[in-house]
């Protein structure tokens, strides 16, 4: 039996806030250094919360592969010695614990405002399946490489097969979160990839690793983002509506290929069951809500299966019922819980995590454009669910009033 979830502490609710998001434009090839796409990034997410570098004591970001760290960014913009900086080693599980370590030094008095970014040339540079190198730290890919587990899709292409034979989830149920997320894209224009798809065009393409074909799987993208980090009282006279971090969880435990899955010992692991499962109630106990609350949700797509695992596993439908709950229109535009409401990974751009949390921003203060879920007031914004690189993380986030 699990241990029951303890009660966390309250004091870092609603304590911070989201004053400023920056993008870059996403691309196949940027021409630029990552340096430069951080900067840009960060400066125009200074520029939308109405600050400049000089208000900035604290800088962070997450790597894996192509990077540009705090130590280099900071002092490119002037910012060199910030109180406080985070230069956290992981791929898209600790995207959103990035913003979550951000709020707790603002909210614990060691820094002001905190400046959180992505930075990557993932497809003209150092692309994220591999180009013939390992990222540094990654120990365990000796033992996975000999039975060619390289590039991520390989990984979760297994996972998904897991999942497929347990519950019967189908190709059609994996192609309608292709579907419905390109029709998001088709309404925003930073999105890469706008031309709808039909389930024949889905189901026509090539594939890449079983069950997975080419529009199950996210784009290689160069690009950057940048969210702005303050108190959230700060935030109430700065240039835009404050958007509230009222929960934010991180953790894990051991890599799926070592150690199981959500705590099990390898021999009963389930490996249809993510991390997120685990996390889940600590984060919504944290923020005082539950899933009924959110009114979107920008869900991890690195594949399309990610969607429907964390759909089953932050309680918005039982165990293997998350194929059936996408088909049914439930996260399309319109439905009763939109997902992915820029058309996420696979059609937005891959920017490692954290354009789900500039998107979530977006739709609170209500400029999403087209795309806008009306009366949107709770999101939920998930990192990577807990596979390969063990951890995950999230954040529930809402609208100032």
């Amino acid at each position: 039996m699990r241990p029951q979830v303890p009660t966390p502490r309250s004091g870092m609710r609603d304590a911070a806030a989201i004053a400023g998001v920056g993008y870059t434009p996403f691309s196949t090839d940027s021409g630029v250094s990552t340096t430069t796409l951080a900067c840009r990034a960060i400066l125009a997410a200074l520029d939308d919360a109405g600050l400049g570098a000089a208000d900035v004591d604290g800088i962070a970001t997450h790597r894996v592969g192509d990077s540009s760290p705090p130590w280099v960014v900071g002092p490119a913009l002037g910012i060199d010695d910030p109180a406080w900086y985070l230069d956290q080693f992981g791929g898209g599980s600790v995207s959103h614990a990035v913003i979550g370590q951000a709020a707790m030094a603002v909210a614990t008095g060691m820094a002001d405002t905190v400046v959180c970014y992505r930075a990557i040339n993932a497809r003209s540079e150092f692309r994220m399946g591999g180009a013939g190198r390992a990222p540094a730290g990654a120990f365990d890919l000796q033992y996975q490489a000999p039975y060619g587990l390289i590039a991520p899709v390989q990984h979760y292409a297994l996972l998904a097969r897991a999942h497929m034979l347990a519950y019967g989830t189908t190709h059609e149920q994996l192609g309608r979160v292709a579907i419905q997320q390109r029709a998001n894209a088709a309404r925003n224009p930073r999105a890469l990839k706008r031309t709808p798809i039909t389930m024949a065009d889905y189901l026509g393409a090539r594939w890449i690793s079983e069950p997975f074909r080419l529009l199950d799987c996210c784009l290689e993208t160069d690009g950057a983002c940048a969210v702005v980090v303050t108190s959230a009282e700060r935030a109430r006279d700065l240039r835009r509506p404050a958007v509230h971090i009222t929960g934010a969880a991180w953790g894990g435990g051991h890599s799926t290929y070592s150690s199981g899955t959500a705590g099990e010992p390898p021999a009963t692991a389930d490996t249809t069951t993510s991390y997120a499962a685990r996390l889940a109630p600590r984060l919504f106990a944290m923020a005082g809500l539950g899933p009924a609350d959110i009114d979107v949700a920008q869900l991890y797509d690195c594949f399309t299966w990610t969607v429907l695992v964390q759909l089953e596993d932050y309680g918005f439908c039982a165990k293997g019922e998350g194929g059936p709950f996408v088909e049914s229109g439930a996260t399309a535009p319109g439905g009763r819980l939109p997902v992915n409401t820029h058309g996420g990974f696979l059609s937005e751009g891959y920017v490692h995590g954290i354009n789900h949390i500039t998107e979530a921003v977006l739709q609170l203060r209500g400029e999403a454009g087209e795309g806008q879920v009306p009366g949107a007031e709770v999101a939920l914004s998930t990192a990577q669910p807990g596979y390969v690189l063990a951890g995950t993380s999230a954040l529930l986030l809402t609208a100032a009033r």
